[in-house]
């Protein structure tokens, strides 16, 4: 960004040489079916025109010093239109085919009003555009500092168009509140794109925003119901460098189509991590040695409220180098339809994440879904991971300008955990599945987990205990940390240490032939946990594989249909809460117990051909 030019000229000393023009017409201009009753009518150009009162022209300069409604036409080559009105002032600038050019300061600048509306005259096309360097009023006060500033409130709204080109700083700015419907705006921003410090509401329009700063941002952090985002509707696309939607309090979607990339997307991501052996990168989720390396990069999140992030609704696709949907507080997603592709963590609270309802699809994360507390009480949630698919831990997360992504700052608290109350939940993670730094209940719903192939993790990992009451479980993955649902629960699991292929069929019947899973990992796989409400103490069952279903298949799962065709295998008897068919042959452990030497449950030894410290997990 060029330096910024302190002026010695000032607004205010060329009011007091300004002369005005009286004439009073008012015109009736239709904006998208309302009737607006202009009363003053401006035309710019190299010699600046006034029907109308409440408003005076200084050279190129129209200076609006009342309230009113004000319409606009024509070419301003260097000018400024500023509105400086009393306090109460309501001031409406109607824009009608008007391109405006400041080469040293804000096109539109509103000093002073009660609110300033800014409407655009339906089919109207309008560019507003400003120079590299401003000339400020004054040595103290860096204001205007945007394409388009306003001091107080600042509604815009019309069915025309509207081109923002900023060169100097942000695109649109209200020190109050920003609010927008119905416009098609277009936004090309060397800093921020639409920022209102008190609140931003979108309720309706077409807005494209491109911004090296962020896309939309609210930045009081004084006043605790001030500092939000809302978005209730419209069609908003942003490419940002920095984070797309920034709230300082609150972040809230309820309706409309919201496309965000960020960071350059998911490709962007600066994490890099070296691997040992078989057993993948190293650990370095949560209380770690992790050999994880990045730049210093601001931050580059999809949506962030620092408070709360709440989704009720809207169709929402993020690509973002950091996180794509982040919170140094709460995340609340209770509908809409979510489409994530992320550099680091595709959901991410600090101390919760409420999932409630709508369909989440992470096609791409370090982590999916990372919170002190991880709520899944419904929705239709699928979660692809390089890392964990689901984790709790404690603590904060220092996001990438600390040293991520890849890397918490999350320490062990005993409270963390993962709760499934219902939903359907898939999972296809390279590390831990379902990874607890505290302990995981699940009460209903459906959860299927492709778990990690390489012996350092595991489909499921948790330190308290996995305590299934309801729902079905299906979780795949590496034998060397295996772990199973806790005997503590009070719905029967099995853990069958076998080795499967991929993409072949693996289908259990009890001893009269009644199915209790017909499933298709799409792994390879050593151990394979399901809890189900079929599978009956004291019942027998028999373990196929290959074979073919006539039933319908989705996320793996064969539902209704014959099985027919397969290799019998194994049998057993279900005699307790946990039933462990075979033997693991991991390098780590015994069948159901996982976990790193160190971590209780193993033998505290390194595993063979690997010498020295092994990295402590959580």
């Amino acid at each position: 960004m060029s330096k910024r030019i302190i002026a010695i000229l000032s607004i205010a000393s060329v009011l007091l040489f300004g002369v005005g023009c009286s004439k009073n017409v008012s015109e009736n201009t239709a904006i998208s079916g309302e009737t607006i009753e202009v009363d003053t009518n401006i035309t710019l150009g190299d010699t600046i025109s006034i029907d109308g009162s409440g408003a005076t022209v200084y050279g190129s300069k129209v200076v609006i010093n009342s309230a009113g409604t004000y319409g606009f036409t024509g070419t301003l080559k260097d000018g400024q239109i500023v509105v400086n009105a009393g306090k109460e002032d309501n001031v409406k600038i109607v824009l009608n085919g008007v391109d405006i050019t400041s080469t040293n300061s804000a096109p539109i600048y509103s000093m002073s009003s009660k609110n300033t509306y800014l409407v655009l005259q339906e089919g109207s096309e309008n560019i507003v555009t400003d120079g590299e360097n401003y000339v400020y009023e004054d040595e103290t006060n860096d204001e205007p500092n945007a394409t388009i500033f306003s001091k107080d409130d600042l509604i815009i709204s019309g069915a025309g168009k509207l081109t923002v080109n900023s060169n100097y700083n942000n695109a649109i700015t209200s020190k109050d509140d920003l609010k927008i419907s119905e416009a098609d705006i277009n936004i090309t921003s060397i800093a921020d794109g639409l920022r209102g410090k008190d609140s931003v509401t979108i309720s309706s329009g077409n807005i494209n925003i491109n911004a090296s700063g962020d896309g939309i941002k609210s930045n009081n952090a004084e006043e605790t119901e001030k500092g939000y985002v809302l978005i209730e509707g419209g069609t908003i696309n942003i490419t940002s460098l920095e984070d797309g939607i920034q709230a300082e309090t609150n972040a809230t979607v309820t309706g409309g189509d919201l496309t965000i990339n960020s960071g350059g997307g998911s490709e962007n991501s600066s994490k890099e991590s070296e691997t040992w052996g078989d057993f993948g990168r190293p650990m370095d989720n949560k209380n770690n040695s992790s050999t994880t390396t990045e730049e210093d990069t601001p931050s580059a999140k999809g949506i962030k409220g620092s408070n709360l992030v709440k989704i009720d609704g809207g169709n929402i696709n993020i690509d973002s180098a950091d996180d794509s949907i982040h919170s140094n507080s709460n995340v609340e997603i209770n509908g809409g339809v979510i489409n994530i592709s992320s550099g680091d963590d595709g959901v991410h609270g600090d101390s919760t994440v409420d999932i409630n309802s709508g369909e989440i699809n992470i096609t791409k994360s370090y982590e999916g879904i990372e919170a002190e507390i991880v709520n899944i009480n419904d929705g239709d949630i699928k979660v692809v991971a390089s890392d964990d698919g689901i984790n709790s831990a404690g603590g904060n997360d220092g996001s990438s300008i600390n040293g991520r992504p890849g890397q918490n700052n999350f320490a062990s608290s005993g409270n963390a955990s993962i709760n499934i109350n219902g939903g359907k939940v898939i999972v296809d993670a390279s590390g831990d599945g379902l990874d607890a730094n505290g302990s995981i209940y699940m009460k209903d719903g459906v959860v299927i987990v492709n778990g990690p192939e390489n012996n350092g993790n595991g489909a499921l990992d948790y330190d308290g205990k996995f305590e299934v009451s309801g729902g079905l479980l299906i979780a795949t993955g590496s034998s060397g940390m295996a772990q199973s649902p806790s005997e503590s629960s009070t719905q029967n699991s099995i853990n069958i240490f076998k080795n499967f292929e991929a993409n072949s069929i693996i289908h259990i019947e009890d001893e009269n032939g009644s199915e209790v899973i017909t499933f298709v990992p799409s792994k390879s796989m050593a151990s394979l946990v399901v809890s189900s409400s079929n599978i009956k103490t004291g019942s027998s069952y028999k373990i196929y594989t290959g074979g073919e279903s006539t039933g319908t298949l989705e996320d793996g799962l064969y539902t209704e249909g014959n099985y027919s065709g397969g290799i019998e295998g194994d049998s057993f008897t279900v005699s307790s809460i946990l039933t462990n068919v075979g033997q693991s042959t991991g390098v780590f452990g015994n069948p159901g117990g996982g976990r790193m030497p160190g971590q209780g449950g193993m033998q505290d030894m390194p595993p063979a051909g690997m010498e020295g410290e092994v990295p402590e997990r959580h």
